[in-house]
């Protein structure tokens, strides 16, 4: 019989667990329009089943300038400080669904950069939570992602710094890269803000990825945590298959063998991991 490994961190982190049961109850409870500011999470299946009952993305400072009654929830990436003031410009009603260890982020860059430190942000600069948190610095801001970004960075400047990191960024990599930053005598802060369920989860997905056959990574396909944690099983695991959905399986060239792991990514439902499991167990 084939054995079946299922992370117990995979699926829904509190952050997102949050934010999506906040979008479900203004769906249950509001008599006005529901809009959410960005995608809630980064999972297709969930954004067009909130999309089915009624509730709009807005993605741009533009469109929400055009509404002019509704709920704007606030998405849990977070968003920049202007957005907190055009919504209350417009005398809109708003939820904030904010992941609370991504608010600890905004509140520590401000109070760091009013008191004259320049920002460093290890992460992906097109990430919309990343975008957020520069958002909120009040002075010069930078986005590290690479050892060639914090080499360069090293070259060109010499000045007070503040280092956070995206919440979902890859631990071992945050590490690498403070180690640059440690070789030049900087008079900076170090703040590691990648939330522990980011931590488990990668540390949790590299032990069963090192001992099975075939490792499924589930999750979104604009989700950055799930992206992460296929190359993590990918290094510990040659047949690694990033998937969306039950129906992606059967799109892939799936081998069988008697051991698989799944994992998951913060913004996927349990209904789809459940599914998967269950399809593995009888088809493979």
């Amino acid at each position: 019989m084939k054995k079946v490994t299922v992370a117990k961190s995979a699926g829904f982190c509190f952050g997102v667990k949050r934010a999506v049961e906040m979008v479900y109850e203004q769906v249950h409870t509001s008599r006005q329009q529901v809009y959410t500011y960005g995608p809630i999470i980064h999972n297709e299946e969930v954004v067009n089943d909130l999309t089915s009952k009624g509730v709009k993305v807005i993605n741009t400072m533009e469109e929400l300038q055009k509404i002019d009654d509704g709920v704007v929830i606030i998405r849990s990436h977070g968003v920049a400080g202007d957005v907190y003031k055009a919504i209350e410009k417009q005398q809109l009603k708003y939820v904030d669904a904010t992941c609370p260890f991504v608010q600890k982020i905004h509140r520590i860059v401000r109070r760091e950069s009013q008191n004259g430190r320049h920002i460093i942000i290890i992460g992906n600069a097109e990430h919309p939570e990343v975008i957020g948190i520069k958002g909120w610095c009040e002075g010069p801001v930078w986005v590290i992602e690479s050892k060639k970004d914090a080499i360069d960075f090293m070259e060109k400047h010499n000045v007070s710094l503040c280092i956070v990191a995206q919440t979902t960024f890859n631990y071992n990599k945050f590490k690498e890269l403070v180690e640059i930053f440690a070789e030049k005598s900087y008079d900076k802060i170090v703040l590691n803000t990648i939330c522990n369920a980011t931590e488990e989860r990668q540390t949790e997905a590299k032990r069963i990825a090192g001992e099975v056959d075939t490792m499924i990574v589930v999750g979104g396909r604009n989700s950055s945590n799930t992206q992460k944690l296929y190359d993590i099983c990918k290094k510990e695991c040659k047949n690694t298959y990033y998937i969306q959905t039950l129906v992606d399986l059967d799109s892939k060239p799936f081998q069988s063998f008697g051991h698989v792991g799944i994992t998951a990514g913060a913004s996927t439902p349990n209904k789809i991991i459940e599914e998967v499991q269950k399809h593995v167990r009888i088809k493979f």
